[in-house]
């Protein structure tokens, strides 16, 4: 996992002393790396640097997804639709693959 649960808790507010949601995030957040991953037809251990970390829009990237599918679990809301922010469609094109999907990745 690129994000780390203590980053993903930082940025949805929730103290380090609950655990109650600490697998449920993490099922979260290896979902957004997947959606990523699959969204700029890249691996992303090819854009890791010497000490394995990942360009850091795409940290960001996750987090708006992270924080998107914890606040909004239910593919249905009654109350009003929300979009996901442009910034995340911004950060992820910047390292998109526009020909196509490399060896191991496919479309959704």
């Amino acid at each position: 996992m690129y994000l780390q649960l203590f980053q993903v808790k930082k940025h949805l507010n929730i103290n380090d002393d609950f655990h109650d949601d600490d697998e449920y995030l993490v099922d979260l957040i290896m979902a957004a790396e997947n959606v990523v991953q699959k969204h700029i037809d890249v691996e992303l251990a090819d854009l890791e640097d010497g000490d394995g970390n990942i360009p850091s829009p795409l940290y960001q990237a996750m987090l708006f997804l992270v924080g998107n599918y914890y606040a909004n679990r239910e593919s249905v809301a009654f109350a009003s639709v929300q979009v996901l922010p442009h910034a995340y469609d911004y950060l992820i094109a910047l390292y998109k693959n526009y020909n196509g999907p490399h060896e191991g990745t496919s479309t959704l």
